[in-house]
């Protein structure tokens, strides 16, 4: 396979210039960076949908079927891709910064994580690069506590994966840890918090397990609804007047 020369993104770019210049879309031209995070959120699990279909595409004998889900990831990656383009527009406008800055932070930020590839740093395993990533982005934010940065509009179950991940990394036993009982309430609420600490203890076994508890849900929830779905086929035919 070739290297891909990049061109491509160049035409990306200058598509997105011209829908977001005077004589271009007047949808585009009203966005803000506010306006597009649902789309950005949208598209982002449309890709975690294709990445599944080409999975499963996977285990088929039928080419066609891969190559039909192959570029269905490469089409939702697009739409990633237009997202970021978009920001990268809208910020452009604003004189903060353009695609061009983007593109250089990720690159500075790349080869400065992987002095094992760019430097002369000695070639690390899989454990012990992620443990020189996390050291390497800890020297950059030195502020930053060991659970900082965890986005809070992560799925809940991916939230609380991620931070029991950053607690396991800095030494940290949830156990330990003196959390606060909620303000009591009604019973709804106490409800609420008894539900969420079982929550947080299955996402605790999953990890123990090795399991990605919002995939295994994703994939249980999946197979109830095709359960759901057989029912009513079944008796939607069944209920059908014979010709």
């Amino acid at each position: 396979m070739t290297t891909p020369s990049g061109r491509a993104l160049l035409d990306a770019v200058a598509v997105m210039d011209r829908l977001r210049s005077p004589g271009g879309c007047p949808w585009d031209r009203e966005q803000t960076h506010e306006s597009l995070l649902r789309y950005l959120v949208e598209e982002a699990y449309e890709t975690v949908d294709a990445v599944a279909a080409l999975t499963a595409a996977s285990t088929s004998d039928d080419p066609a079927a891969r190559a039909d889900a192959e570029h269905e990831l490469a089409e939702e990656l697009g739409d990633v891709l237009l997202q970021v383009l978009f920001h990268a527009r809208v910020a452009q406008e604003r004189g903060a910064f353009d695609v061009d800055d983007v593109a250089r932070l990720l690159v500075a930020k790349l080869v400065r994580r992987h002095p094992h590839v760019f430097a002369d740093e000695e070639q690390a395993t899989g454990d012990g690069v992620q443990a020189r990533w996390d050291e390497l982005k800890a020297a950059e934010k030195p502020a930053r506590g060991p659970v900082d940065g965890i986005p809070r509009h992560l799925p809940a179950l991916a939230r609380t994966d991620k931070l029991l991940a950053r607690l396991e990394r800095a030494g940290l036993d949830p156990d330990a840890l003196v959390v606060p009982e909620p303000a009591a309430g009604t019973a709804a609420r106490d409800a609420d918090a008894e539900v969420g600490r079982v929550l947080f203890e299955v996402v605790r076994s999953a990890r123990t397990a090795g399991v990605d508890p919002e995939a295994a849900l994703r994939a249980h929830t999946d197979r109830v609804e095709r359960a759901a779905r057989a029912v009513h086929s079944s008796a939607s035919a069944s209920d059908a007047p014979d010709t």
